[in-house]
């Protein structure tokens, strides 16, 4: 699946926000990119508000926009609402699981460790980064010398770094559990999903 290979650090100072981690750009430049960047003073009109969340969302997610409309289309046709349940699916891919586990420091760590094969789910390996974990789902690092030193890697790279209440989690094991289907309280994104639904319905 392709993904977004471009420039992190401008996509972050074009919507203000670190959507990729902690960058030290934005303290340093806390302005639009660009020469008019620094005095840079535009109005938005509702339909760039509602454009600005959606590719936020969607570039904190790593996904180009051909896959998040898929995903966004089948959130819509689920029972709920759909912000919040397009929010939901899109917490439970396999990438941004590792992620959450902190067997990867980075979204794009975590796709990197499921593409080339360090992750098993219920025992057999997947490397399909949109994966949907489910209730129940046991996910784990392979057994292997490599996969347990990425793993190991990130997670003493990253100590503070709290797994949500959503995953159980075994660090020894290398192994988690997904206990339930998080809540929006729990999906940790600064993003109104209403504006996107409604930039989907025009």
């Amino acid at each position: 699946m392709s993904r977004y290979t471009g420039p992190k650090t401008k996509i972050s100072r074009r919507f203000g926000v670190p959507l990729f981690g902690p960058s030290k750009a934005l303290e340093r430049k806390n302005y639009p990119p660009g020469i008019h960047g620094p005095k840079l003073r535009r109005k938005n009109s509702d339909y760039a508000v509602a454009l600005a969340e959606k590719q936020k969302l969607r570039f904190q997610y790593g996904m180009m926009e051909k896959q998040f409309r898929i995903f966004f289309e089948r959130a819509k046709k689920k029972r709920g609402v759909t912000g919040e349940t397009l929010l939901q699916m899109l917490e439970t891919r396999l990438d941004n699981f590792i992620y959450r586990t902190g067997f990867a420091t980075t979204r794009r760590g975590a796709r990197q460790m499921v593409n080339h094969g360090h992750v098993k789910v219920n025992g057999r390996k997947s490397t399909i980064c949109s994966f949907q974990v489910k209730q129940g789902d046991v996910v784990e690092v392979k057994d292997t010398p490599r996969s347990r030193q990425l793993a190991t890697k990130s997670i003493e790279g990253a100590p503070s770094q709290v797994c949500p209440d959503w995953i159980s989690l075994d660090k020894e094991k290398f192994k988690a559990t997904v206990n339930r289907i998080p809540s929006r309280d729990e999906i940790q994104v600064n993003i109104n999903e209403q504006l996107i639904v409604e930039f989907y319905s025009r």
